[in-house]
């Protein structure tokens, strides 16, 4: 069965298509539609789900007290703008300010032609990230999140009828009471038979009771398709969990590794690159797994046991060349399809 047909519609392969500016935009279905006649072509839609933010990028070297440079930011933001930037059809799902900030945050998404209808709004200010760049790249961050906008976030009444992913992560998973809110989607949406993604991308300093936090991701496991975490949230979490269909562990400078619930474990090096920053970085593999795995019509509950060592080898050299055109330059400024090579 494919993953089209998994999700309620009768559905045929048609194989990839191109749009009319040359993106590739991967394989696409064809469905039942009344309005339209008898058949109507759409692409896989991925809902991501969570915050978006500014982060604040030191800017000079050397300098005691760098300016901060204001680039659009947050885990789920950048991954819908990659998967947007990549070509794919992405749905975001979140509650954005209606300050200058929010409205620059949109902006950059539509830019991208990613779907903004499930954006929810209100007069609360941007949370800022103020970023700290190590010597290798590393970001570190603080938080100014009280009372700001995406932290009111609500349970949407439904997602689209065509979406076939939903993926989450990050602070929207902490910050009450829209956590509740973003977890709640995921217990709903993976239980009427939608893939799922979870970055958890642990923020420590945000979650004031680590022990609670670990009950509540050990919780969410059931629910999660495939999870996407890095060695340092693997250390902060107790180890690489057992759950999903797919664990896929980032491991900085030195490639990423997935392991499945049938058994499959391969491992990749990281492309080279010369790193300006590593900001955004994992949000980019998160939306290029999707990507690539989409192009294999894997964006179902089941289809990641299917896949052989073969195709989670080229599925992870995808992210692992897409993550490296993030690292090459500063903020969270993900590639665009033209800039890495075929899925």
């Amino acid at each position: 069965m494919t993953c089209a047909a998994s999700v309620g519609r009768e559905s045929r392969d048609l194989g990839d298509t191109t749009d009319d500016t040359g993106v590739r935009r991967g394989p696409r279905w064809r469905a039942p539609c009344r309005r339209a006649g008898p058949w109507v072509t759409f692409w896989p839609v991925i809902v991501v789900a969570g915050e978006a933010l500014i982060d604040l990028v030191p800017h000079g070297d050397g300098v005691p007290l760098p300016a901060l440079l204001p680039r659009p930011g947050g885990g789920p933001y950048n991954t819908a703008l990659a998967l947007g930037r990549l070509g794919a059809g992405a749905v975001f799902c979140s509650r954005v300010s209606t300050d200058g900030f929010g409205e620059a945050l949109l902006d950059g998404l539509r830019a991208a032609g990613v779907d903004v209808s499930l954006v929810q709004r209100g007069p609360e200010p941007t949370t800022l990230a103020v970023a700290a760049i190590g010597t290798d790249g590393s970001a570190g961050y603080g938080f100014y999140a009280e009372g700001t906008a995406d932290r009111l976030f609500e349970l949407p009444a439904a997602l689209p009828a065509a979406a076939r992913a939903l993926a989450l992560g990050t602070c929207s998973l902490v910050l009450e009471p829209g956590a509740s809110a973003y977890e709640a989607l995921l217990l709903r949406e993976s239980g009427r038979g939608l893939f799922t993604l979870l970055d958890p991308n642990v923020r420590a300093g945000l979650i004031p009771d680590a022990d609670a936090y670990r009950a509540r991701f050990a919780d969410w496991l059931p629910h999660v398709t495939l999870l996407k975490l890095s060695e340092d949230d693997a250390g902060w979490l107790g180890g690489v969990p057992e759950g999903p269909e797919a664990v896929v562990l980032t491991r900085a400078g030195a490639g990423l590794t997935v392991r499945t619930a049938s058994g499959v474990e391969v491992s990749v090096p990281a492309a080279p690159v010369t790193v300006a920053d590593t900001i955004g970085a994992g949000d980019t593999v998160n939306a290029a797994l999707l990507h690539a795995l989409a192009a294999r019509d894997a964006l179902c509950p089941g289809a990641l046991r299917s896949l052989g060592p073969d195709a989670w080898h080229d599925v992870l050299s995808f992210a692992a060349r897409a993550a490296a055109v993030t690292c090459s330059r500063t903020g969270a400024e993900p590639p665009y399809a033209s800039e890495v090579p075929t899925v």
